[in-house]
């Protein structure tokens, strides 16, 4: 048989609904949620309510971050102090214990504070991906639009419900302005 028989079918990463307002996107990701569709995600000039539900973000691995990391500090701080007023520099001064817990109390919880902060802050930027140079979304034509007015709906090829053509018509339906095939 010919080669050409056969076509060589290009892998996509999704396809890529614009619309107007944030009203009818949220509208659109619900349905789309509703006729089955997981793997969305939603890219706006700012925070709209509602949408982190409709694109499945729960916000429960990053306070558990934070806490840990503050424990962590915590810990660290006052095992540091007892370590080094104990074992590595046993000074008695002033009659006090060598392991004179009020005295701790100041750097263990400056070091919870520290902790705690550094990982909501490297814990934000690693669940979020982040920092990301380059994404198959940037190269859909149109999408720059997204950080000043318009709104994105993206439905990726992963997601166990996706098929390019019901996918693209079930887009069309929801009344987006257009429906972009992204490649990876």
């Amino acid at each position: 048989m010919a080669a050409e028989a056969y076509p060589i079918l290009k892998p996509i990463y999704g396809l890529l609904a614009e619309f107007d307002t944030p009203e009818r996107l949220v509208e659109a990701g619900r349905q789309a949620r509703t006729a089955g569709y997981r793997r969305l995600e939603g890219y706006t000039p700012f925070p709209i309510e509602g949408m982190a539900e409709i694109v499945g973000v729960h916000g429960k691995r990053l306070p558990r971050m934070v806490l840990a990391g503050g424990i962590a500090g915590g810990v660290l701080g006052l095992g540091m102090q007892w370590y080094s007023a104990t074992i590595a520099y046993p000074w008695n001064v002033g009659g006090r214990p060598y392991a004179s817990w009020p005295s701790f109390i100041p750097i263990a919880f400056e070091l919870t504070i520290l902790l705690a902060a550094l990982s909501a802050v490297f814990g934000m930027l690693w669940l979020n991906g982040l920092p990301q140079p380059y994404h198959p979304v940037f190269n859909v034509p149109g999408f720059a639009t997204a950080s000043r007015d318009r709104f994105f709906l993206c439905i990726e090829a992963e997601d166990p419900h996706f098929e390019i053509e019901a996918t693209q018509r079930f887009l069309q339906e929801l009344g987006a302005r257009t429906v972009s095939v992204v490649e990876p």
